[in-house]
């Protein structure tokens, strides 16, 4: 008799996936500060619909974070890299610049400074972009191949756990102690992520004979360039190892082109609806402790549920399958935006609308993760990881950014059927990706 077969959430208690869970955490808390609390925090104060949604333009460092990512990838810090490593002594940097950042902006006054308060987002988003490459990388690297799905799952339900703390809470401490307390508070619960920085481990670079081989031939082919001699030999070769050869280990996989392609349109149905969801809670006459015990800590079990379960169902599914599953759930949970929409001010309709788009997009979330986790060659994580959760940013900030003026133009209604469908094309490309996948697995076997 075979033994028992061990519960998919099993792995959710090793050591390493709680330390991943408490990153998630501190990757998650920045992300509504610069998004949707602060689309509440400038509705508020009367700022127009259109002016809240090109707010959402600020989050372009998200997108663009491929650009610095080798420099985080394989630059050393003085003293800090020999002391903790490279991803730990970067990571504490950058959280520390973070947290600066984060009470700068709390202390702006929207009204006044509109200009500073935007430039102010700008570079907490930077910030949190730069921490996010890190992080990712940490997690990657730190966890063995057959814990990805319940590290997607955990680096979820953490990111989940501090939207909660970011949105919910920073909007019920702004209701009592205004807006500077809130982002103060944020600030703090950072400590969570130093935390982990400082307490565990370093994790171990294993590179394959492969990308050595590729990255000593180009260091001797451009040490024997007759311009490139000494240290300007050695300064190109680095730059070659850390910026070039990730994009070129990416680029040389089969089916690349329609990776990107599927990576970006995934999520955007659920960025633009998401970008609009406090704004028609508002207008829809809901305070904002309604918003928050409803939208947030209601929504906050259903989120939670998504991101464990999605993680969990990864390794029984297969990431391929649970995406194409997970894709088609994450769209129709956007359906319920349209039932609020027509329900008006109803509490009930609100919980089940936050209750269907928290679960769906939660496990949707976990699967991609995982997916691109297993896209990275472990020589150039950060890069690579970088490069593909970028353009899953691309959704949540050039195209919601647009969503205020469809709103607009749409209504409502219209516009959250829009982001409903939007999201087909990427669905479509699944079956190809599939089949792509098989034929490489079949030629390497």
């Amino acid at each position: 008799m075979s033994p028992p077969r061990p519960s998919a959430f099993a792995a959710y208690l090793d050591r390493r996936v709680l330390m991943v869970l408490l990153l998630g955490f501190s990757s998650g808390l920045p992300l509504l500060l610069t998004f949707s609390t602060l689309s509440a925090w400038l509705k508020g104060e009367g700022i127009s619909r259109t002016a809240i949604g090109v707010f959402a333009l600020v989050g372009t460092p998200y997108a663009l974070k491929f650009l610095w990512s080798p420099i985080i990838d394989r630059l050393p810090l003085p003293v800090l890299t020999r002391l903790m490593g490279r991803r730990r002594s970067w990571g504490l940097l950058i959280q520390t610049l973070l947290i600066a950042g984060i009470l700068a902006l709390g202390a702006t006054d929207p009204v006044k400074q509109i200009w500073l308060t935007a430039t102010l987002a700008v570079i907490v988003a930077f910030l949190s972009a730069s921490q996010d490459i890190v992080i990712d990388a940490y997690r990657v690297e730190i966890l063995e191949a057959e814990q990805q799905g319940p590290g997607a799952g955990a680096v979820q339900a953490g990111y989940r756990l501090a939207m909660l703390a970011a949105g919910a809470g920073a909007l019920l401490v702004a209701s009592a102690f205004g807006w500077f307390a809130a982002y103060a508070t944020m600030a703090a619960l950072l400590s969570v992520g130093m935390a982990v920085f400082l307490l565990g481990p370093e994790p171990e670079i294993k590179v394959s004979a492969a990308t050595r081989e590729r990255e000593r031939r180009a260091a001797e082919y451009l040490e024997t360039r007759p311009h490139l001699k000494g240290p300007l030999a050695k300064v190109t070769a680095w730059l070659y190892g850390a910026v070039v050869c990730p994009f070129a280990d990416f680029m040389s996989r089969p089916g690349w082109l329609a990776v990107l392609l599927f990576v970006i349109g995934y999520k955007m149905g659920e960025a633009m609806a998401g970008a609009m969801a406090n704004t028609l809670y508002i207008e829809l006459g809901f305070a904002l402790d309604e918003i928050a015990w409803v939208s947030k800590i209601f929504g906050f079990g259903a989120t939670v549920a998504g991101t464990l379960i999605g993680g969990a169902l990864v390794a029984r599914l297969g990431i391929m399958r649970a995406l194409l599953v997970f894709g088609v759930l994450q769209s129709l949970g956007n359906l319920f935006y349209v039932v609020q929409a027509m329900a008006g001010h109803n509490i009930a309709a609100l919980a089940l609308c936050v209750a269907a788009e928290n679960l769906t997009a939660g496990m949707a979330g976990s699967a991609l993760v995982a997916y691109i986790s297993g896209l990275c060659n472990v020589a150039y994580t950060a890069t690579q990881y970088a490069l593909l959760s970028s353009l899953t940013a691309v959704g949540r900030t050039l195209f919601a950014s647009a969503s205020g003026k469809l709103a607009d133009m749409l209504g409502w209604v219209d516009f959250f059927l829009l982001t409903t469908v939007v999201t087909l094309p990427a669905l479509a490309l699944l079956p190809w990706l599939i089949r792509q996948q098989g034929r490489v697995a079949s030629e390497s076997g």
